[in-house]
């Protein structure tokens, strides 16, 4: 069926191996919402205080018009105005036809749009959030994270379909839409991969069991030889705008307790170094020469041994280098990402777990199986994506 499918979208796709603007839009939400997402972060870091309509609300809701527009414009055109080759690689739903990736991200824009009315009334009802995941807050977590999938499936499916050579955009929108689910995910583990937690076993346990899925599923779903390293490129090229531009804002706290008084907007961590051990995970690729074939699981713990490895080597050094008095500067950041409410204390410049959970042997073990069992993870849906047609 796929080879069937391929050869009737060939001819066309040939000819859509440029971005199309839905798909344009649907990264432009993706990336909308989490640099909303972030400001947010920072607004309740260093006001505390919001209303429904801040700026970093209506940036994130901005990510689901974009992406409702988007996918549901590709369902109206795909059902009535749609070519027998769009049509065949299109999923039907209620009668309507569209990419698989448009639907997830229709599903994703309503479920944004419903937390909003919800979140309101949650407010009003219970006051200020004491946790970040709050029942409208998950729906909202959910719907973010469908769209920022939805991208990625739409372009990649329009990769796939696209002749070799004549689909380096899709490509690149590919990875580039990979590279915002990673910081998605840096944000929601945040508490876990503070600079201080780093010579702490923990943070290698966390990071070995989650990243590794993504990273290895991009490497081997990508035509790009390159492809974990870019998208980990993406990640971190969006963190430091935000954690560069952010502090340019001026910011006053509006809320008590006020330990710390600050003046302008806090930035969010800056990003872990990931394209170092993404930069491996490609190399395991390139060296076993098992890129654009079906990998077997002999090669998931080589790939987790070099994740953990390089990200130990890496992420040791440099979060030492984050906790002394070098970094603290515009350009890294360091000792600026605390809250109006914590006091400047001894702990910003110290390892929290370094003596109750120390790095030994056997948890860095620990954290390779954990690994091990995210590059499983990653060599299977990887394996899917590359067949992704629809």
């Amino acid at each position: 069926m796929e080879s069937v499918i391929q050869t009737a979208v060939q001819p066309r796709a040939a000819r859509a191996a440029a971005l199309p603007w839905s798909l344009v839009a649907l990264l432009l939400g993706s990336t909308s919402i989490v640099v909303g997402l972030l400001w947010d972060i920072s607004w309740h870091m260093s006001i505390g205080r919001d209303t429904f309509w801040t700026p970093a609300h209506m940036a994130i809701y901005l990510g689901g018009v974009l992406a409702g527009i988007s996918g549901g414009w590709l369902a109206l055109r795909t059902t009535f105005r749609g070519t027998p080759e769009e049509r065949a690689v299109a999923v039907r739903f209620w009668g309507f036809q569209a990419p698989l990736g448009a639907w997830v991200a229709i599903w994703g824009a309503l479920a944004m749009l419903v937390s909003a009315p919800f979140d309101d009334w949650w407010h009003n009802a219970y006051g200020l959030d004491v946790k970040i995941i709050s029942p409208p807050h998950a729906v909202l977590a959910l719907g973010m994270i469908g769209i920022q999938i939805g991208a990625m499936l739409l372009a990649l499916a329009w990769q796939n379909r696209a002749p070799e050579g004549r689909a380096r955009p899709l490509e690149l929108a590919f990875v580039y839409a990979a590279g915002v689910i990673l910081l998605m995910v840096a944000t929601f583990l945040s508490e876990y991969v503070y600079p201080n937690d780093q010579h702490g076993a923990l943070f290698y346990k966390v990071t070995g069991a989650v990243f590794p899925a993504l990273l290895v599923a991009v490497a081997r779903a990508s035509r790009l030889r390159w492809a974990a390293t870019l998208a980990a490129a993406s990640y971190m090229s969006i963190a430091l705008v935000m954690v560069w531009v952010l502090p340019l804002f001026p910011a006053q706290p509006m809320l008590a307790p006020i330990n710390n008084p600050i003046d302008h907007m806090v930035p969010p961590l800056f990003p872990m170094l990931l394209v170092v051990p993404a930069l491996a995970i490609d190399l395991v690729f390139l060296l076993t020469g098992r890129k654009g074939k079906r990998s077997r699981v002999w090669l998931a713990p080589v790939l987790a041994a070099a994740f953990v490895a390089v990200l130990f080597v890496t992420q040791w050094s440099f979060s030492a280098f984050q906790l002394s008095p070098a970094s603290r500067n515009r350009l890294f950041a360091g000792d600026m990402q605390w809250s109006y409410s914590r006091s400047p204390n001894a702990y910003r410049h110290e390892f929290w777990d370094a003596e109750e959970d120390p790095v030994t042997p056997r948890k860095m073990g620990r954290a390779w199986v954990l690994a091990t069992a995210a590059s499983l993870v990653g060599l299977g849906w990887g394996s899917y994506m590359a067949r992704v047609q629809r």
